[in-house]
C-alpha cells in the first residue's frame, strides 16, 4: 500500500469558500481548541469550524487556508505563535510540507491515543462498547515502511525531474531527499533517484516509481513511453548497485526486467514466504503485520477440527497461518489475480487444506452452498468501505467468534452495531499502530455470538 491519502475533506474543490471571502491562500491567526480523529487542529471562528493541519490544542497559529466549503475550511499551520508543551520537533525537515507524516509534531506515544480515542469515539456513536479495551499493538515510529509510490515529473520549462512525494493537500511535488518512515533497506534506494532521473536523456517517458522491500528489495518505473536504451542501461546499473530488483510498466501489467524475478515477504514465525507482484495489496509494516497476525490468530483460539473462514483474503496474509492450525480454511476473494496468487503461495508452502473462492464481498454469501456449512469461526480484513454485506451474513450464519481487522474506525464502528443487534458481544477492541506519524487509525474487534 502507497501513503494513506489525505482526508477526503482535504481534497474538495475550494470555489464555494472563494465565494465567501476565504480564498485559498488567506492567513488567519486561530485559537485551536481541540484535535479531530486524524490530528489536526480544530479552532472556531466566525460561524465556520477550522481543520488546521499541523497545529495542537491550547495553540495560538497563523494558518493558511487550503480549501473552504459552507462552513467548513482546511487549513495549514505557517507559524506557531504560542506553542503547546505536547510540540515537538520533527525528525523530518519536509514535515509540515510533505502530505504523507502529518503527526510528526506531536510524540509517538501521543499518537496512540489519539488513535485510540478515534475508535472509542466510533464505537459509542454506534452504542457499542467492547467488554474490553485491549492494549494498542505498537510498532517502531520511524524506518518501517517496506513499499511506498514515489512521485516522478518531468518539468518541461525548468528541465528538471521532480522525485519525492504529494504535498499537503495538493498535487505539487515536495522535492524530497530522504524519507524516514522508510524501512533502511529502501532509503538509500530512493534518496540516490533524483540524480539518477536527472540524468536520463528522455526524462518525460517517466511516470511513477515504486518502491518494495521484502526478501529482497525492487523498484518499479512505469514509463508512459518507451525507455530510451542508455537511460535503461542506467536504471539497469543503478538497481544491480543497490542490489534491487528491477520491474517495469508500460500499458499492460507490471513485469521483471529478467524472467524469473519474483517479490515476497516472510512470516518467519509460521515459515512462511508470501509471494507478491507490484500492484497486490501489501501491509507496508512488516513487524506490526506479524503481531496483527499473532493476535488475530489468538483471538481466534483456533483448534484443529475447526473449519475458518478469511473473507478478503488477499495473498492469503492469515489464511496460510490458519491453515497450519485448522482442518480447513475457506478463503474468498474479490480480485481474481490476487487470489490466483494466494492458492500459488498455498502449493508452494504444501498447504492443502485451503479452499480458494472469488466471490465479490459487497454481496450475500448466502447463496453460495460453501457458506452453508458451517463455520468455527471467521476473520475479516476489508477495504474503508468496511463489509456491511458479509457480516449481516455472518450473524445470519451465527458463527461463533469473529475476527474483524480495520482501516477505518466508521465501519468497523456501524458493522459492529450490526452484529451486536443481531446477538453479538464485542468482547475486545484495541488499535493497531500500523502506520506511524500518520492520522490513519487501524484496529481489531472481536465478536462472540451470546
Amino acid at each position: 500500500m502507497s501513503r494513506p491519502k489525505a482526508p477526503k475533506s482535504l481534497r474538495f474543490q475550494p470555489a464555494g469558500g472563494e465565494r465567501r471571502g476565504l480564498p485559498v491562500g488567506k492567513k488567519q491567526v486561530l485559537n485551536i481548541e481541540r484535535l479531530s480523529h486524524d490530528g489536526r487542529g480544530i479552532a472556531f471562528l466566525e460561524g465556520r469550524t477550522w481543520f488546521v493541519s499541523g497545529a495542537l490544542p491550547g495553540e495560538q497559529v497563523q494558518a493558511q487556508v487550503l480549501a473552504a466549503r459552507s462552513k467548513v475550511v482546511e487549513a495549514q499551520v505557517v507559524a506557531v505563535q504560542t506553542s503547546s508543551a505536547e510540540r515537538i520537533t520533527p525528525q523530518c525537515q519536509w514535515a509540515g510540507q510533505c502530505g504523507g507524516c502529518t503527526l510528526q509534531h506531536l510524540s509517538h506515544a501521543q499518537q496512540i491515543e489519539l488513535k485510540h480515542a478515534n475508535l472509542v469515539e466510533q464505537l459509542s456513536r454506534e452504542g457499542v462498547t467492547p467488554s474490553n479495551w485491549v492494549e494498542p499493538l505498537v510498532g517502531p515510529a520511524f524506518a518501517y515502511r517496506r513499499r511506498s509510490r514515489v512521485a516522478v515529473r518531468y518539468d518541461v520549462k525548468q528541465k528538471h525531474v521532480q522525485v519525492g512525494f504529494r504535498g499537503l493537500a495538493s498535487n505539487d511535488i515536495v522535492e524530497v531527499q530522504t524519507c524516514v518512515v522508510l524501512v533502511d533497506g529502501l532509503q538509500s534506494l530512493f534518496s540516490g533517484l533524483s540524480a539518477l532521473f536527472n540524468g536520463f536523456k528522455q526524462p518525460q517517458a517517466l511516470g511513477h516509481v515504486e518502491l518494495f522491500s521484502g526478501s529482497s528489495n525492487a523498484l518499479l518505473l512505469r514509463h508512459t513511453q518507451g525507455l530510451d536504451a542508455t537511460d535503461l542501461q542506467q536504471l539497469r546499473a543503478y538497481c544491480a548497485a543497490h542490489q534491487a530488483q528491477l520491474w517495469l510498466q508500460g500499458s499492460g501489467a507490471p513485469q521483471p526486467d529478467q524472467a524469473g524475478l519474483t517479490l515476497n515477504y516472510p512470516l518467519p514465525a509460521y515459515d512462511l514466504n508470501i509471494a507478491y507482484q507490484p500492484g497486490d495489496f501489501v501491509q507496508v509494516n512488516a513487524q506490526m503485520n506479524e503481531a496483527m497476525i499473532k493476535q488475530a490468530l489468538d483471538w481466534l483460539a483456533p483448534q484443529a477440527d475447526d473449519r475458518v473462514l478469511d473473507l478478503f483474503c488477499g495473498l492469503g496474509n492469515f489464511a496460510l497461518p490458519l491453515a497450519q492450525q485448522v482442518k480447513q480454511v475457506v478463503a474468498v476473494e474479490g480480485v481474481e489475480a490476487m487470489l490466483l496468487r494466494a492458492g500459488e503461495n498455498a502449493s508452494a508452502h504444501q498447504l492443502d487444506n485451503v479452499d480458494f473462492i472469488r466471490c465479490d464481498l459487497s454481496e450475500s454469501l448466502r447463496h453460495n452452498d460453501w457458506a452453508r456449512q458451517g463455520f468455527s469461526a471467521a476473520l475479516l480484513d476489508p477495504p474503508r468501505e468496511g463489509a456491511q454485506a458479509v457480516v449481516a451474513d455472518l450473524a445470519k450464519l451465527k458463527v461463533p467468534r469473529i475476527v474483524y481487522v480495520s482501516c477505518n474506525p466508521a465501519t468497523l464502528a456501524r458493522d459492529a452495531a450490526l452484529l451486536t443487534a443481531r446477538g453479538y458481544r464485542l468482547e475486545k477492541a484495541g488499535v493497531l499502530d500500523m502506520f506511524a506519524q500518520t492520522g490513519h487509525t487501524e484496529a481489531m474487534a472481536l465478536f462472540v455470538k451470546k
